[in-house]
């Protein structure tokens, strides 16, 4: 099960950097980006599993070498939480008061695009967040 744990804890580390990678190129470049959200979605599922690994090792007596290691392993899924629950207020914080039906659709067109980089840009800082933790995880890990 160690061995299963490491592997997913690349996952993590490669699918948040890329995810960071991507979504960071295309906010900076005011893009929606599609593969973005596939990779950030691939990263989240390895958060988890690997959160979810960390939990039965844990259960079953096994110690990483620093306690260290165990923040750095959990933080990753609450960075994960915090930004989705950022995330979805991002529309609000766009819209305001406004009514987004009654705008003309070129106006609808650039808010939405306004609210998706905005999306972006918050998950693309968390998965360089989760990259830099998985980072320090691994490093404390003793393997």
């Amino acid at each position: 099960m160690v061995a299963i744990h490491i592997a997913v804890g690349c996952a993590v580390i490669l699918l948040n950097l890329a995810g960071g990678a991507i979504g960071g190129v295309a906010w900076f470049r005011d893009r929606a980006s599609i593969p973005f959200w596939y990779v950030l979605r691939a990263a989240q599922v390895s958060v988890f599993l690997q959160a979810l690994l960390g939990g039965l090792l844990v259960v079953t007596n096994h110690k990483p070498a620093e306690s260290l290691h165990y923040l750095y392993g959990i933080l990753p899924l609450f960075i994960s939480f915090i930004a989705e629950g950022a995330r979805t207020g991002a529309a609000q914080r766009e819209l305001g008061e406004v009514d987004f039906e009654s705008l003309p659709a070129e106006t609808q067109q650039s808010l939405a695009l306004q609210i998706v980089r905005r999306e972006m840009g918050i998950m693309a800082v968390s998965c360089g967040v989760i990259f830099f933790l998985a980072l320090r995880a691994a490093t404390t890990s003793g393997i």
